[in-house]
């Protein structure tokens, strides 16, 4: 694309119809319009340079945005240079927006310049410093401008940047990048710092100035926690008197004019001491040595920071934080005598604990309206910014040392809590609310996402606790009344399973069932998956807790409210539900199959509603495994059922491959394998129409496609190789077609050989005949071009199934045809050095098979220049039997997991109730492959006596040649 205004003028038009509301503008299925255009022409060279352009002189405001935000995206999908995959920018278009980003970004208004940072931090993720050195210098110079604009644009690009460094394992590489950007960064960093809070105390009453500098100074925060994240760099730690001096007078700041009249959203000076109380608690918790004369004062500042602070929502993160600054320092042996005093610890129960616990307004706002959101903070612990969480977290801290003594303070707590909600529990049940939470955190120790509590406060009854106070409320007659202490009531079951007793847990099934009806979204969604949770707990010999014989009362009303949840307003994709039918459906088994015919109906349903806009994955991914499972359960009491799966199911699926929605394609070949699978005889005439839009190119560019593609591929193979060659045969070259693709790159090789594997077991041989010398040759280049371990180990498998297959005799003529004593080298440079690195059962076995072959029934092994490999290769046969298998990797052979490649594709996500069985290929023809080596060989002596035991005799070294004798003393025979 050039760089003209005709083509600018064309961009500008499409981009504004992505921002159509109407999908079949936005997102058509046919025409090549808006969404679809911009990915037709994203490979071309200067579309990026193009929409830089577009966004530094277009005239409407919106289109820079769309511009800004679509560059973005085209930067995290492309930038990353993936090894086998092409560059999909070109060089010349990499340099120029290096050389542009920084200067456009800094002149762009904020909410652009926000989109241009993160592109540079992704740029910035893959080519600095190597590729991008002279980043930092340009960044740093800009502030010497004086202009507050440009030096936010550069600190939020440093922290976009430098974030990273929070979460990355540490290595060498690392910390020379931390280094450099230390020696840049660190000084230039710490002068503005400072300048900017003498900036503060001249415009103290200039409150537009005041925002401007505020927001620098959080920026500065935040970049002063991830440069020290890692370690504790010397350079701050020289200047930790004047980072933490103003750090201090920071949070005692009080200034009326950065006040705001809003509730809810946090202002700059609240967003500014959060950073603060998290920067201090990093200190104390990592550097508390160093830290050790400053923390005092810190401790004192952020204790009257909580007594002072008010419950408005717009200080939850200060008050979090803070909070957890506490909880952090509570937890360290050598601060434990701050907290000691009795009195203390009531007051900081009374004070910080108590107040922060109660259910505020605001949640139960987030409770009734804002469901999605109330549950992914309670239930999925994203809650680490709320109160309660970090109330939470300090009471644990403080048990730490002081179990006993806090035990009995919020005790009293919790009784006059109790004592106040039964004087009048419609007016006082948030009281109620507040103890059940106070007791939940004092009696959970250690917790884990798969089984609950896992270490209990024993100071605490919960048993008594549940069936006092916790049951009678999920007892009442009215699913809907106080919803908020059923949800309480029900996320206790959840989070203590382990400790309340198998009898009580019996007791809450039917209540968890009966709550599924509530009318608050929170309520039934908890009980499913409550429920769900139970049902994957484990007994004795590891059979789950609650068997399907204790569940069968209540089979058809689980089944009928769990489906009627998903019809519930606001329900209809909530996969705590979908995970939950799963679950039910794999506890119950057959118990199930009657009502499978309505099931499958609603499910097939669902599928269609979903597919027309998937936007809840783990709700998808449930579903398709419930699908899977009414198919597996149904199908293995009734074989025949299969077509009728086939029939409810084929339509949707047609839709779904024809509308190309990209997110379920891979699952519906999985489910097809599943059921392809499940066919005893021929394939059906519906799946062979299908084959051939298979091999399509464009299915295959996606990775997520490859895993289920090539699964279905080797399930016609298996099922119908026949009909395929008698049939289809023109069709064979589309499938080597795919073969030479995947074994082409690196990351799905392994997916080739897969394919390759199952064409050499199933095909008719005459059928691929004409094309096996080439198979070997491709397979020839890709090794000499780049062999690495993965490859070997899937190479040897082949050729040793393919020895099995067509003879030993077969693949020495092969690897001879190719090139003169290429079957020597083969055996020589590959099979007897590297065998030992095959794993697998299964792959062993293959090999071990294929060896005893090459040994045994190939007569060039026994009378030509062949003949100096035959003690070396039985004495490597011996070693895969014996010896550890070799899993080193040379250091030069680093993958990107496939999962790891950036932008948005569809990855593949493996169902787990779509699981292939193992198959074995030589399972029919040998059960021990060392009995079938010492039956091979005792065979061979047979018909050449005298000479197997004189080459053993000679030259196979002693501890192998008393293996070998076990192997023949096992089988019975001996050797002549």
């Amino acid at each position: 694309m050039e760089l003209s205004d005709a083509n600018l003028q064309t961009l500008t038009e499409y981009l504004k119809k992505t921002l159509d509301p109407d999908p079949a503008i936005r997102r058509p299925v046919c025409s090549l319009t808006a969404e679809k255009f911009l990915e037709s022409v994203e490979g071309s060279q200067n579309y990026p340079l193009l929409l830089l352009t577009l966004l530094e002189k277009s005239q409407e405001n919106v289109i820079k945005v769309c511009a800004s935000v679509t560059f973005k995206n085209y930067i995290k999908r492309n930038w990353r240079i993936v090894e086998d995959e092409p560059n999909k920018i070109c060089e010349s278009d990499r340099i120029a927006i290096k050389a542009n980003i920084v200067p456009l970004m800094l002149s762009s208004p904020e909410q652009i310049q926000k989109q241009l940072s993160d592109a540079i931090s992704i740029i910035g993720r893959e080519d600095f410093p190597q590729k991008w050195p002279d980043l930092l210098t340009e960044m740093v110079n800009r502030f010497q401008s004086g202009d507050f604009h440009v030096i936010n644009g550069v600190l939020r690009t440093a922290h976009s940047l430098f974030k990273r460094y929070r979460h990355e394992f540490k290595s060498n590489e690392l910390w020379t990048e931390i280094k450099l950007v230390l020696d840049a960064f660190a000084l230039p960093l710490t002068n503005l710092f400072k300048a900017t809070i003498e900036l503060c105390s001249t415009h103290a009453n200039d409150a537009s100035a005041l925002k401007v500098l505020f927001s620098s100074l959080i920026l500065i925060a935040k970049l002063f926690y991830s440069l020290n994240f890692q370690d504790l760099p010397e350079f701050f730690e020289d200047n930790m008197e004047t980072w933490m001096t103003n750090f201090h007078s920071l949070l005692t700041l009080d200034n009326k004019l950065l006040q705001t009249d809003d509730e809810e959203e946090a202002g700059l000076l609240e967003l500014l001491k959060s950073q603060i109380c998290d920067n201090a608690a990093l200190y104390a918790q990592k550097y508390d040595e160093e830290f050790q004369p400053y923390l005092p004062r810190f401790v004192t500042a952020i204790w009257n920071l909580l007594v002072t602070t008010g419950q408005e929502v717009k200080y939850d993160l200060l008050v979090s934080n803070a909070i957890q600054f506490l909880a952090s320092v509570c937890e360290r042996p050598h601060y434990k005598h701050l907290f000691e005093d009795q009195n203390t610890l009531t007051s900081i129960c009374e004070k910080v604990i108590v107040p922060n616990m109660e259910f505020r307004a605001a949640d139960e706002e987030a409770f009734e309206d804002n469901s999605e959101e109330y549950i992914r903070r309670d239930l999925e612990g994203s809650d680490i910014d709320t109160r309660r969480r970090a109330a939470c977290d300090l009471v644990r801290g403080l048990c730490k040392f002081f179990e006993g003594p806090v035990t009995g303070i919020f005790s009293g707590y919790v009784n006059s809590m109790l004592q106040e909600y039964a004087k009048n529990p419609s007016v006082n049940w948030k009281h109620k609310d507040a103890a059940i939470y106070l007791v939940t955190s004092l009696a959970s120790k250690a917790q884990t996402q798969k089984h609950g509590i896992t270490q209990a406060n024993e100071l605490v009854n919960l048993t008594e606790f549940f069936v006092n106070h916790i049951q009678p409320d999920l007892k009442s007659a009215t699913v809907n009344e106080f919803p908020v202490l059923k949800a309480d009531g029900i996320k206790y079951i959840m989070i203590f399973r382990n400790q309340v007793p198998k009898e009580q847990l019996l007791v809450s099934i039917p209540l968890l069932i009966n709550h599924l009806q509530a009318e608050s979204i929170v309520v039934h969604t908890y009980a499913a998956h409550a429920l769900e949770r139970l049902f994957t707990m484990r007994g004795t010999n590891n059979a789950t807790l609650i068997t399907a014989a204790e569940m069968a009362p209540f089979v058809e009303v689980l089944l009928t409210n769990l489906f009627k949840a998903l019809t519930l307003p606001g329900s209809s994709e909530i996969f705590y539900i979908m995970k939950a039918i799963m679950r039910s459906f794999s506890l119950l088994q057959e118990s199930i199959i009657p009502y499978i015919p309505s099931v499958i109906t609603q499910l097939t349903q669902k599928l269609l509603a979903v597919s027309k806009n998937p936007s809840k994955p783990h709700f998808n991914h449930y579903m398709f495994e419930s699908i899977c499972l009414s198919i597996r359960i149904t199908c293995k009491a009734n074989p025949e059922a299969v077509g009728s799966f086939e029939e409810a199911l084929f339509l949707v699926f047609t839709e779904i491959l024809q509308n190309d929605v990209q997110e379920f394609i891979p699952y519906v070949f999985q489910v097809m394998s599943l059921l392809l699978e499940m066919h005893k005889n021929e394939i059906p005439s519906s799946y062979m129409a299908l084959f051939p839009h298979l091999l399509q190119p464009v299915l295959w560019e996606r990775t997520g496609n490859i895993p289920p593609l090539v699964r279905l591929l080797q399930a016609y193979l298996e099922r119908g190789a026949s009909t395929i060659a008698s049939a289809a045969a023109d069709k064979i070259p589309g499938l080597l077609g795919v073969f030479q693709k995947l074994i082409a790159s690196k990351a799905n090789d392994h997916q080739g050989f897969y394919l390759l594997n199952s064409i050499i077991e199933h095909m008719p041989p005459e059928s691929v005949d004409q094309y096996r010398k080439q198979i070997f040759i491709l397979l020839f280049q890709r090794l000499q071009n780049s062999k690495t371990t993965k490859f070997i180990k899937s190479f040897l498998v082949f050729i040793n199934l393919y020895c099995v297959r067509y003879g030993a005799l077969a693949l020495q003529e092969i690897f001879d045809s190719i090139q003169p004593k290429m079957f020597g080298m083969v055996l020589e440079k590959i099979i007897i050095p590297e065998i030992q690195k095959v794993s697998g059962q299964v792959e062993k076995k293959i090999c071990a098979v294929g060896i005893t072959k090459i040994l045994t029934e190939c007569p060039p092994m026994m009378d030509t220049e062949y003949t100096k490999l035959w003690i070396p290769l039985l004495q490597a046969l011996i070693g895969l039997f014996e010896l550890p298998e070799d899993d080193t990797i040379p250091d030069e052979e680093h993958f990107i997991d496939i999962e790891d490649t950036p932008g948005y594709q569809t990855a593949f996500s493996q169902l787990a109730f779509a699981g292939k069985k193992e198959h074995d290929p030589v399972g029919q023809m040998v059960n021990n492959p060392r009995i079938h080596l010492a039956q091979s060989l005792h065979k061979l002596s047979t018909a050449c006596p005298g000479r197997v035991l004189s080459m053993l005799s000679t030259s196979l070294n002693a501890e192998a040649l008393q293996y070998l004798q076990g192997y023949l003393q096992a089988a019975s025979v001996s050797l002549l």
